[in-house]
């Protein structure tokens, strides 16, 4: 089915962030230091070390982990005006945000008409995700367990892909194609570079997740952009407990 005729209240979008396991290189330990020395040097610079670049850590599955997971659907009343409804799954608990996010997908979003929504989520949040829900010994929800599935089977929508029209060899990001689209941008406060430092300095859990939150909204706005479709006003966005 084309991404401009599935019902959009079949749609959950999706955004995550992650940071480094530990709060610095030297707070791992020595066989984790090793693998990201090997790791690492496969991109830093020959003047650099694996302690230099350790803030890159939170972007690799094996040396990160996720502090915040925020979802949002869209439903749209019979006068055709859409609301926005947001949710976080945040904790220092790793285990216990994705046992609630597990719980969500395995709820609602478990059969073959349900959708997941977001920017680049095809390379970076569902494998991310996937692969810590395993390595914290959880079952994988239906919708995440894409192995042997042909790409059409796959419930994923990607807003990065649907921007690239085949041109695989670019990179635009989500702030970009708010500002092009006359959308207001979620990097009013921190960005994806900031999180750690977030956490790690001030523990500041709450701002981490209103920011997710703001990156799925700005998702869900382009979206609708590239369906053609007007956008959710201001007022009509509301937080979940």
């Amino acid at each position: 089915m084309s991404y401009k005729n599935i019902p959009i209240e079949k749609i959950l979008f999706l955004d995550i962030e992650t940071i480094p396991c530990e709060s610095g290189y030297e707070q791992l330990d020595e066989d984790m230091r090793t693998l990201w020395d090997k790791k690492s040097a496969q991109f830093r610079m020959p003047d650099q070390s694996g302690a230099d670049v350790y803030e890159r850590a939170g972007i690799y599955a094996e040396f990160g982990r996720i502090i915040c997971i925020s979802v949002g659907f869209i439903t749209v009343n019979a006068e055709g005006v859409k609301s926005f409804f947001s949710k976080s799954f945040a904790s220092d608990d790793e285990r216990e945000l994705l046992i609630g996010f597990c719980e969500l997908v395995n709820k609602s979003y478990s059969t073959p008409d349900r959708y997941i929504c977001g920017h680049n989520i095809k390379e970076f949040d569902m494998p991310f995700i996937a692969r810590r829900i395993l390595i914290n010994g959880l079952p994988l929800p239906s919708i995440l367990d894409i192995a042997g599935k042909k790409p059409w089977e796959v419930s994923f929508l990607d807003t990065l892909e649907l921007w690239k029209f085949g041109d695989y060899k670019n990179y635009t990001s989500l702030n970009l194609l708010t500002h092009i689209f006359g959308i207001p941008t979620p990097k009013d406060d921190i960005d994806g570079s900031q999180v750690a430092s977030v956490y790690y300095e001030t523990h500041d859990v709450k701002r981490i997740s209103v920011y997710c939150e703001k990156d799925i909204l700005a998702t869900a706005q382009v979206f609708l952009r590239f369906r053609g479709e007007s956008l959710i006003p201001p007022e009509n966005v509301t937080h979940r407990d």
